[in-house]
């Protein structure tokens, strides 16, 4: 499964996701929305170093858009076990605190990270040193978007003294997956089900059982003598591969810390003492392949807007063009920011379906249907979730502490179109086209055009933000 990661706050966000009929899994009214509510997790895993909040992806928003959503929440020294999805994802590393290292393990790919040989050492001793090598580690950072390619087995270490979180999208009707849309994740170790303190809650309170079913342990199903005899080691190891007495969960405590190969990273010195120096092996002819193809985004620097109005706020995109990895996995993000009482234009996306993370603030926002109905109408607030579907119309304006979010768009190039500002349908409209549609005097359509001088970010008085039904 396709993963985004976004720092501090990790968002696990982009799985392969394709416009229209993506997958070829889509039903006709399988749409049919005649109301959005904002969605909260609905069902936990706790686990030794973390806990898992997933999302009821049986909602009808959910099942529209063809995604699922999980929120890790990483201790410090908290790993996230290896596993792999059949389906695409995305993350982003967002919150207020932290930083973690992730690796992906994608098949047929060089080991690049590898242990030096010590020139100086014996034969004999270099035989008896263990040298590890394994693929590529990264760090991600506060508001990082990291995508991950369905199949593509992946680990998260929280290396902070602050909480990591990760919020992942999967994209359940990309066309790498040809199962379900029930979401999957095939863990490579560990235990989610046995000494979990799991909490499950319906839309009224009632439990519900189906979510942990959402992880697995792989090597379980498998004979502990076959497990020994491909691994090569003794059966006793291989029934540790199953994990079957360990009660740590999905996410493990590393108690001295996690000691992997990768590069030096900000401030710190190549080969330092209390450390082994670092080695990265040579790529030659990889330079082409999804083995070194970049894998992350920074969507929380403001110098890299797209869009800013210093007294409004700004709003930036990654897709297929800025990080060309996205187009396999048919996905992209976007990361919009609001001042107190700012307003994002009304607009709609050409091509997506909009899953909208809240991660700071609240807003105001309404989403309207193509009869003109409004779906939605209400306050959203940190840490929840709202879908806006293709070509429905929504406007958002930031309360007294303004807004910010990260939006997953089910396409690599989603495109927006506005109903007001410069660039705006009705900004390219003939006056007489619109005094004649609005039944309004060429003067007033002349006002309505172009009263709004800002592209899509406007500052606002707050005059409009009353109370929502």
């Amino acid at each position: 499964m396709a993963k985004l990661f976004l720092s501090v706050l990790s968002f696990l966000l982009l799985f392969g996701l394709s416009f229209a009929v993506r997958g070829g899994s889509w039903q006709q009214g399988e749409c049919q929305i005649r109301s959005i509510n904002a969605q909260e997790p609905s069902y936990t895993i706790q686990a030794e170093g973390g806990v898992t909040e997933f999302w009821d992806y049986k909602n009808e928003q959910f099942q529209c858009a063809g995604v699922s959503i999980r929120r890790h929440r990483i201790q410090p020294r908290g790993l996230l076990l290896p596993s792999l999805s059949q389906r695409p994802c995305s993350s982003l590393c967002r919150e207020r605190f932290g930083r973690g290292m992730f690796g992906m393990m994608v098949s047929g790919c060089p080991e690049t990270y590898e242990s030096p040989q010590q020139s100086q050492q014996s034969r004999e001793e270099r035989s008896q040193r263990f040298r590890d090598r394994h693929q590529k580690v990264e760090q991600c950072e506060q508001g990082e978007i990291v995508a991950i390619p369905a199949g593509a087995a992946h680990w998260v270490y929280n290396d902070c003294d602050e909480e990591l979180v990760l919020v992942v999208l999967h994209d359940n009707a990309n066309n790498a997956n040809q199962l379900d849309r029930n979401p999957r994740s095939f863990l490579l170790a560990g235990n989610p089900e046995r000494g979990q303190e799991q909490q499950q809650y319906g839309q009224h309170g009632t439990r519900r059982g189906e979510e942990h079913q959402q992880l697995g342990n792989v090597f379980r199903g498998f004979d502990v003598r076959t497990l020994s005899e491909v691994f090569m080691v003794d059966q006793e190891t291989a029934r540790k591969l199953q994990g079957h007495n360990d009660e740590r969960g999905h996410i493990i405590t590393v108690q001295r810390g996690l000691q992997v190969i990768r590069p030096p990273q900000k401030g710190e010195e190549y080969g330092r003492r209390d450390e082994e120096p670092y080695s990265v092996a040579g790529a030659n002819g990889l330079e082409e392949t999804i083995c070194s193809a970049k894998m992350r985004e920074n969507l929380d620097k403001a110098s890299r807007a797209d869009v800013y109005n210093p007294r409004a706020g700004r709003f930036s995109t990654v897709n297929s063009l800025t990080l060309p990895i996205l187009g396999f996995l048919r996905l992209s993000a976007a990361r919009g920011v609001l001042y107190r009482n700012a307003i994002m234009s009304p607009h709609w996306y050409v091509n997506a379906h909009s899953i909208i993370y809240v991660t700071r603030g609240e807003s105001r926002m309404q989403i309207v249907n193509h009869r003109g109905q409004a779906v939605f109408d209400g306050q959203v607030r940190e840490g929840q979730v709202v879908v806006v579907p293709h070509n429905f119309a929504v406007v958002k304006q930031a309360g007294e502490q303004g807004f910010e979010w990260v939006a997953f768009n089910t396409n690599d190039n989603a495109m927006i179109n506005t109903l007001s500002g410069r660039t705006s349908a009705i900004r390219g409209l003939p006056r007489d086209v619109v005094a004649n549609a609005y039944q309004i005097s060429r003067e007033e359509a002349e006002r309505l055009k172009f009263s709004r001088r800002e592209t899509m970010i406007f500052s606002g008085s707050g005059r409009g933000r009353v109370a929502s039904a």
